[in-house]
Protein backbone atom coordinates (compact mmCIF):
# COMPACT_ATOMS: atom_id res chain seq x y z
CA UNK A 1 0.00 0.00 0.00
CA UNK A 2 1.41 3.70 -1.30
CA UNK A 3 2.22 5.60 2.28
CA UNK A 4 -0.62 7.93 1.29
CA UNK A 5 -3.35 5.57 0.69
CA UNK A 6 -5.74 6.03 3.95
CA UNK A 7 -5.89 2.86 6.36
CA UNK A 8 -9.49 1.69 6.78
CA UNK A 9 -11.03 0.85 10.09
CA UNK A 10 -13.83 -1.12 10.31
CA UNK A 11 -15.69 -0.42 13.26
CA UNK A 12 -19.28 -2.45 12.97
CA UNK A 13 -21.01 -3.67 15.61
CA UNK A 14 -18.46 -1.63 18.06
CA UNK A 15 -19.52 1.23 20.28
CA UNK A 16 -18.22 3.59 21.32
CA UNK A 17 -15.51 4.47 22.59
CA UNK A 18 -13.68 1.93 20.14
CA UNK A 19 -14.50 3.68 17.12
CA UNK A 20 -12.08 6.31 18.12
CA UNK A 21 -9.91 4.10 19.89
CA UNK A 22 -9.49 2.03 16.81
CA UNK A 23 -9.02 4.90 14.36
CA UNK A 24 -6.37 6.61 17.24
CA UNK A 25 -4.48 3.81 16.78
CA UNK A 26 -4.25 3.59 13.17
CA UNK A 27 -3.52 7.15 13.22
CA UNK A 28 -0.16 6.43 14.77
CA UNK A 29 1.18 5.26 11.77
CA UNK A 30 -0.53 6.57 9.02
CA UNK A 31 -1.56 9.61 7.35
CA UNK A 32 -5.66 9.34 7.08
CA UNK A 33 -7.61 6.36 8.15
CA UNK A 34 -11.28 6.18 6.84
CA UNK A 35 -13.60 4.49 9.54
CA UNK A 36 -16.61 2.42 8.80
CA UNK A 37 -19.12 2.34 12.08
CA UNK A 38 -22.61 1.64 12.72
CA UNK A 39 -22.59 3.59 16.08
CA UNK A 40 -24.36 6.38 15.72
CA UNK A 41 -22.34 8.21 18.34
CA UNK A 42 -19.51 7.53 16.84
CA UNK A 43 -19.21 10.50 14.63
CA UNK A 44 -19.28 13.01 17.52
CA UNK A 45 -16.76 10.97 19.48
CA UNK A 46 -14.33 10.59 16.14
CA UNK A 47 -14.71 14.59 15.66
CA UNK A 48 -13.63 15.17 18.99
CA UNK A 49 -10.78 12.93 18.40
CA UNK A 50 -9.58 15.18 15.38
CA UNK A 51 -9.98 18.69 17.39
CA UNK A 52 -8.02 17.33 20.43
CA UNK A 53 -4.98 15.95 17.36
CA UNK A 54 -5.56 18.65 15.07
CA UNK A 55 -6.06 16.93 12.28
CA UNK A 56 -9.22 17.16 9.90
CA UNK A 57 -12.40 15.10 9.77
CA UNK A 58 -15.12 14.36 7.07
CA UNK A 59 -17.94 12.74 7.44
CA UNK A 60 -18.47 10.88 3.48
CA UNK A 61 -21.83 9.75 4.75
CA UNK A 62 -23.71 8.95 7.82
CA UNK A 63 -21.62 5.75 8.81
CA UNK A 64 -18.47 6.50 6.76
CA UNK A 65 -16.10 9.14 7.77
CA UNK A 66 -12.62 10.37 6.94
CA UNK A 67 -9.53 11.54 9.84
CA UNK A 68 -6.19 13.14 7.77
CA UNK A 69 -3.43 15.10 9.29
CA UNK A 70 -3.16 18.80 8.74
CA UNK A 71 -0.65 19.74 6.08
CA UNK A 72 0.41 22.11 8.61
CA UNK A 73 0.71 19.24 11.03
CA UNK A 74 3.37 16.99 12.90
CA UNK A 75 4.24 13.79 10.38
CA UNK A 76 3.27 10.19 10.81
CA UNK A 77 6.07 8.87 12.76
CA UNK A 78 7.81 6.29 10.92
CA UNK A 79 5.99 2.76 12.04
CA UNK A 80 9.93 1.31 12.30
CA UNK A 81 11.28 3.58 14.92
Amino acid sequence: MPPNDPVHVDARGMKCPWPALRAARAMRAAHAVTVETDDPNAARELEALTRQHGWQFIATTTHRFELMRSCQGQPAPDPAA
